[in-house]
């Protein structure tokens, strides 16, 4: 009975506990409930601009949300006693303790050390004030500065030691060098790396530089070291823009741009150019023709009339009345003009960004059309670019982009088919050529051919736009995937440690179509042309990289290791043929030609393959000790396919020291350095730039005779086929080799009003890969070999000023100026000069060679000429005087001397911008200095137009050329002496307006950003050597632009 009863009680008990717990665990559940409530807040910059797009998360979970496009949030569930974390990338992260607030306002302070640490450097980013190497940025606000058709252009004057040509033809580009030459004979050019893929094809002349958020240019070996065989020249990585988390924020760049052609030198009128032409007659037979100066109409018939195009004989008496010469009559034939319009510009640019902290993503939509200042010139490109990346597990991240672009190039006016296959470059040129007395139709209005009479070179230029066009179009397709594991995400003690995978395809295809009309100028009504041409590129990069960063204490470590592989491969193909049936269809109607009738269609075919692969394996190691003293050690081993067996392998190694100097105790108390770091760096890079197939010898086909048949065969090294004799095998074709040293120091004073940094660099380039000339006793010309030296100085500043800074106003500017020396050390044949080459020991890679003038003769010079003359020479006053070097009173080639240098040894940028009150003006100078150009020189002998110049006469013996001289064989056999100038220039590039307009007024529209510009480009020069050039561009003309345009984000 008893134990009953205490079984009952504890059943009660039981019972009445889990009342009780019951019970207690309602009540927790509602004073928790009752601790938890809703906080919304505004995040703001400490100007009080929203700051949208922020991260705000109750601090130890995952609830969390993001601000609006006020910069306003809403956040749920949030305890009493809990903490919100706000973050922005660029901003210091800020922790708010709620403490029974419900409504918080949150003021972000700007995290400078972040905005000034992360730059790309190869496989990876770097605080920049970790970095030890020689490199330049240019971010995508000074990309965006001013619009451009491509990243060559934006580059310009922004970067020491980058010297940029450029070309004005729509859809080309210019030229970049990275600190000069250091290869002869290989290429020259900068490896690009876009989004952590190599480029084996073609540049960034594709890519949509509204798509780019920044280009980091690695100068030194210290930092291009690490991709070994390719850094020779430089490295430029084109980093493209990314989604970022927030909301979605769309954003519209356009602009449209009207241009004329401006030309500094332009074509003699009718009148001056009859005046001009009779001189040349005069001074080819002064005993039978009156001087220049006295007209004479029986000997104006001969002239012109001796010219065979009557209407210009007609146009050319038009200007005597009654016997008397007056030139303002004759009809002044304005052939530039013909050929010239407005080009127009236009581009637009759509994008779009957003995600959260698990999946961000971007995508841009982009179009340009160029339509060029001469006729039949147009370049249109269609550009779409998408990236995502996504974190799918806290340790696994994965991601990719897709950089795709469509051009179309209308490259313009073509001589191709043409028996000389050689004259004006475009038809501008061609215009400018044709003597201003020719008219271009007859009485009955039909198109004279050979305006003039002239039958060599001189042709009308009337609609041969649409007669002759060359037609190229390309597709291209850049891919960068990547997964990325973080191995301390899964376990604790691997922190640090990460393994990523990159894959990297490029494909490129290329097409040109040729077509030359039988009615063109150039074909002169014979049969017509027309060539077909295609390219397709495929090149891939795979890369395994492992990394680990750590800091124990104040010691920073990381290291990177790398397995690198890469194929490219490139096949072509091309058909040409004359008499093309159905000149409607253009290149597309050749399979109608016979090509077995060499007589009728001269048709010609060919077709090739290309491939060579690249294995690699790199290691770095980036240390740092309390963030003072910084050491970078690196070494890869590549293995290249275009090279000999028992040459394909070889090393590059690589090491930088950086020190501080701000960190330490001692420069504490000086205020007002903010940076100042020390850098050296040395190491060995390589260039393998030769054709994949250097190392062997040609394969040629030929044809052999068996009785009365021709039968095909094969000949390669065997120097009895004298079909076979081009080029012999080089067993042993290995790595060019650079090996450089670089001291720089980076500085940052008065609280980054006066920053910059200065490097001295000199370099030695080994085992150059030559094109040597061989005995013929051998049966072959010449082979590829690895000999000769060159060697290579320079120093670069760039230097960042804030000259005026108040609360309105602010003036900014960036000064870049290079100076860099090459020169050749040793070549093929030991120290002895390649004068063929006009390669010479102790100069510079790129030299004028030649004999120099002294001006032009005059009749003071009598005695003086009669030693020539006596000689076999034939000098008059007037003519061009040659400087006599070893004074025999002969002209020879013993008389030719180095000129001067064609690449400049100063580079210059500066770029000033000027902001008040959103209103905003920048001006953009380059210039270049110490180097020579090639103007041409000025024939003047008879057939084509002249420019506007000072020649001499008896009465103008002070002139800048020589007297003009009627003949066909080229007039003045010097003439070409006066062409070399000295080169130097100032040029105003840009000059740009626009308004910001205030953010918290657009809101109210629905509008984030708003910006409007407009913009001169090619204003004029400061100073230049040469008055009627455009030395920038190398011609006398240029086009001058005005550009109107809008930035807008939603």
């Amino acid at each position: 009975m008893k134990d009953r009863k205490n079984s009952s009680l504890l059943r009660r008990l039981e019972k009445f506990q889990r009342l009780f717990f019951v019970a207690l665990l309602s009540v927790l559940a509602v004073g928790a409930f009752a601790q938890s409530k809703t906080v919304s807040g505004t995040v703001l910059d400490k100007t009080g601009e929203s700051v949208i797009g922020a991260s705000v998360v109750v601090k130890g979970t995952t609830n969390g949300t993001i601000t609006d496009f006020d910069g306003k949030f809403t956040l749920q569930n949030v305890p009493d006693n809990g903490t919100i974390q706000v973050s922005f990338v660029g901003y210091k992260t800020v922790d708010i303790q709620v403490k029974g607030q419900s409504t918080v306002k949150i003021i972000l302070e700007e995290d400078t050390e972040t905005l000034d640490e992360v730059v790309v450097v190869g496989y990876g980013v770097q605080k920049k004030s970790d970095v030890t190497g020689a490199m330049a940025r240019v971010g995508s606000e000074e990309l965006n500065t001013r619009p451009v058709n491509n990243a060559f252009e934006a580059l310009q004057g922004k970067a020491a030691g980058v010297d940029i040509t450029s070309s004005e033809r729509p859809g080309t580009v210019g030229s970049i060098r990275i600190r000069g030459n250091r290869s002869i004979s290989a290429s020259s050019d900068p490896l690009y790396v876009v989004d952590g893929v190599p480029l084996s094809a073609g540049g960034i002349e594709t890519i949509n530089p509204r798509d780019i958020e920044s280009i980091d240019i690695l100068k030194d070996a210290s930092s291009t070291a690490i991709y070994g065989s390719r850094g020779a020249n430089g490295v430029i990585l084109i980093t493209t823009k990314r989604g970022k988390a927030g909301r979605l924020a769309l954003n519209y760049s356009g602009s449209v741009t009207l241009e004329t052609l401006k030309d500094k030198s332009p074509a003699m009128s009718a009148s001056d150019y009859i005046t001009w032409r009779r001189w040349a007659y005069y001074n080819s037979d002064p005993v039978n023709n009156p001087r220049g100066d006295q007209p004479n109409y029986d000997k104006d018939q001969i002239y012109f009339a001796a010219s065979g195009d009557p209407a210009a004989l007609a146009n050319v008496n038009k200007g005597w009345n009654n016997g008397t010469w007056d030139g303002s009559r004759v009809t002044d034939t304005d052939w530039a003009d013909i050929v010239t319009q407005t080009g127009i510009t236009h581009e637009h640019t759509i994008s779009g960004s957003g995600g959260n902290e698990t999946a961000q993503a971007f995508f841009s939509i982009g179009y340009l059309n160029n339509q060029g200042t001469q006729k039949g010139q147009e370049y249109e490109r269609y550009n779409f670019s998408m990236s995502v990346d996504l974190q799918v597990k806290p340790w696994f991240k994965m991601g990719g982009s897709i950089n795709g672009s469509w051009a179309v190039q209308d490259y313009g006016y073509s001589r191709t088919g043409q028996s000389s296959g050689s004259g004006p470059v475009d038809i501008y040129s061609a215009a400018k050529a044709i003597p201003r007395f020719g008219v271009p139709y007859d009485e009955e209005g039909n198109i004279i051919t050979n305006p003039c009479g002239s039958t060599t070179n001189v042709y009308t230029v009337i609609d041969e736009w649409n007669k002759s066009t060359d037609n190229r179009q390309t597709f291209r397709a850049l891919g960068s995937f990547y997964g990325q594991f973080d191995f301390g995400k899964i376990w604790a003690p691997l922190e640090g440690l990460s393994y990523k995978i990159s894959f990297g395809p490029d494909f490129r295809h290329y097409r040109q179509g040729i077509f030359i009309s039988k009615d063109s100028a150039v074909k002169m009504g014979s049969k017509n042309y027309a060539k077909y041409a295609t390219d397709r590129y495929l090149s891939w990069t795979l890369d395994n990289q492992i990394n680990y960063n750590k800091t124990f204490g104040k010691h920073n470590l990381g290291v990177t290791l790398l397995q690198s592989a890469s194929k490219y491969n490139k096949e072509s193909g091309s058909e040409s043929a004359n008499a093309i049936p159905n000149e409607n269809f253009e290149w597309y109607n050749m399979g109608s030609v016979d090509i077995t009738d060499a007589a009728t269609y001269g048709a010609g075919m060919s077709t090739g393959m290309s491939e060579n692969q690249l294995a690699s394996y790199m290691a770095r190691i980036n240390y740092a000790y309390n963030d003072r003293y910084l050491l970078t050690v690196s070494g890869r081993y590549d293995g290249s396919s275009v090279l000999a067996d028992g040459h394909k392998w070889s090393f590059f190694p690589s090491a930088a020291l950086g020190w501080r100097i701000d960190q330490e105790d001692f420069m504490k108390d000086i205020s007002w350095i903010n940076q100042l770091k020390l850098r050296f760096g040395l190491g060995t890079t390589g260039n393998s730039a030769v054709s994949a197939y250097s190392t062997l010898g040609n394969i040629q086909s030929f044809y052999v005779p068996f009785g009365s048949t021709l039968t095909p065969a094969y000949a390669t090294n065997e120097p009895y086929y004298t079909s076979s004799q081009v080029k012999m095998a080089n067993k042993d074709l290995g790595w060019e080799k650079t090996t450089q040293y670089n001291y720089g120091v980076d500085f940052s004073f008065l609280n980054g009003r006066i920053s910059g940094s200065m490097d001295i660099y000199h370099s030695n380039t080994n085992d150059l890969l030559l094109s040597m000339t061989i005995p013929t006793l051998t049966g072959f010309n010449s082979t590829y070999a690895n000999v000769g030296k060159t060697k290579n100085f320079g120093v670069d500043l760039s230097l960042n000023l804030v000259p005026i800074q108040t609360k309105d106003f602010e003036w900014s500017s960036t000064i870049n100026a290079a100076y860099q020396k090459d020169e050749i050390v040793e070549l093929a044949n030991g120290k002895q000069d390649d004068i063929s080459n006009a390669w010479f020991i102790g100069e510079s890679i790129n030299v004028f060679y030649g004999t120099a003038s002294d001006g032009l003769w005059q009749e003071s010079d009598a005695a003086e000429m009669a030693k020539f003359n006596a000689n076999g020479h034939k000098f008059e006053a007037g003519m061009v005087k040659p400087v006599d070097q070893d004074g025999n009173y002969i002209i020879d080639s013993n008389d030719r001397i180095i000129l001067g240098n064609k690449n400049p040894k100063w580079v210059l940028g500066w770029s000033n911008t000027f902001n008040y009150k959103g209103l905003e003006l920048g001006i953009e100078l380059n210039g270049r200095f110490g180097y020579m150009v090639d103007t041409g020189g000025e024939g003047q002998y008879g057939m084509y137009n002249q420019r506007e110049i000072s020649y001499w006469t008896p009465d103008n013996t002070g002139a800048d050329y020589q007297k003009p001289i009627y003949s066909t064989a080229g007039g003045d056999a010097y003439s070409s002496l006066l062409g070399f100038k000295d080169a130097s220039f100032i040029k105003i590039r840009n000059i740009s307006l626009g308004y910001n307009f205030n953010s918290k007024a657009l809101k109210n529209i629905g509008i984030s950003s708003l910006k409007l510009y407009a913009q001169a480009k090619n204003i004029g020069n400061l100073y230049s050597s040469v008055d009627f050039m455009d030395l920038d561009l190398g011609t006398t003309y240029y086009n001058r632009g005005f550009t109107f345009g809008l930035q807008v984000g939603f």
